[in-house]
């Protein structure tokens, strides 16, 4: 990696929105080396103080919903009325499959091209512990860097949901009409966690299938616990392409905003949400030590083999693994 400034030269130039130091402190973040772990941690205790003020919301959806349309266009009107956007894309199987997140740059040509816009695709390694650090990390240096609104699109599927909708402020799932099994297996998941359910692509012809959609997402939604007593999901319909029901949207957001703030309740889910960082960090470095430790490396194929021949069970070869990680 090449040198980067001093980490107090780096903060002042995050601080003073400097797009070459916003790039040199993510990409510092994102190094596996001990050293530049060290002075990453170094660099975002001294910005801390200066992150947590932007509004987080996460987006997610089902394939070709049609996220990035719906993303550049409320990203677009968000700077045009004076925001400073940060887009955060997140995909766990990026590092296997290639993903498409490098071409959101492309895909938000407009946004991406904006002053008051950042786009940054988030590299995990194919892996739930590098969404949480990585991403999280870089949301307070975007935040310190003046950023009042981060939008944290999530393109995989599955658990990734789960730990974006971990570090967010409002959770929003954008969903279609028509798209067969739209109350059953990962979607209800998805469902229960949202903060909002939006019907896209709810423009000409598809307007009042849209609606039809949306009346069966509100029926499903009242059957399962909100995810606050201050907040019950609406469901709303929306056309990324057109940018209509963008507005109205964004007022609903601003309106779950406001009720939490005075609540004190945002303030609570943020505190609540470092801890549950802290633990799940917790849970990857030791995973990280175990699995680097030289003897545990040595034992671990003998053990497999093992199992793998019914010689041992799991829980007994686990519990010498972990004896001898501790006796070290």
């Amino acid at each position: 990696m090449a040198s980067v400034p001093s980490i107090s030269q780096l903060a002042e130039g995050i601080q003073s929105a400097d797009r070459a130091s916003i790039g040199r402190a993510i990409t510092l973040i994102e190094s596996y080396r001990p050293d530049h772990r060290a002075l990453s941690q170094e660099l975002l205790t001294q910005l801390l103080p200066f992150a947590g003020k932007a509004h987080r919301v996460g987006i997610t959806g089902v394939p070709g919903v049609g996220k990035s349309t719906f993303i550049e266009n409320l990203g677009t009107k968000l700077v045009e009325d004076d925001h400073k956007v940060a887009v955060l894309a997140v995909d766990p199987s990026s590092s296997r499959t290639g993903g498409s997140i490098l071409g959101d740059k492309t895909r938000m040509a407009t946004l991406a091209n904006h002053p008051a816009a950042f786009i940054r695709p988030s590299p995990t390694s194919g892996e739930l512990g590098g969404v949480n650090r990585m991403t999280r990390e870089t949301m307070l240096i975007c935040e310190a860097a003046g950023f009042d609104v981060v939008l944290v699109e999530t393109v995989g599927v599955g658990q990734s949901e789960t730990v974006v909708a971990d570090m967010v402020d409002f959770f929003l799932v954008l969903m279609l009409h028509g798209a067969g099994d739209e109350l059953q297996g990962i979607k209800k998941g998805i469902l229960e966690l949202a903060d909002m359910v939006a019907i896209n692509k709810a423009d000409g012809e598809n307007a009042q299938k849209a609606a039809v959609a949306a009346k069966e997402y509100e029926m499903a939604l009242h059957l399962m616990a909100p995810t606050s007593d201050l907040w019950t999901a609406p469901v709303v319909t929306c056309a990324g392409l057109t940018g209509e029901g963008i507005s109205e949207l964004w007022a609903k957001i601003m309106n779950h905003k406001n009720i939490f703030s005075e609540a004190g309740a945002t303030t609570l889910r943020r505190e609540e949400q470092r801890v549950r960082w802290m633990w799940a960090m917790l849970d990857d470095r030791l995973v990280d030590a175990l699995r680097s430790h030289e003897r545990v490396r040595e034992l671990l194929p003998v053990l497999e083999a093992q199992v793998r021949s019914e010689q041992t069970t799991p829980v007994a070869a686990v519990d010498h693994l972990i004896s001898t990680f501790l006796e070290s």
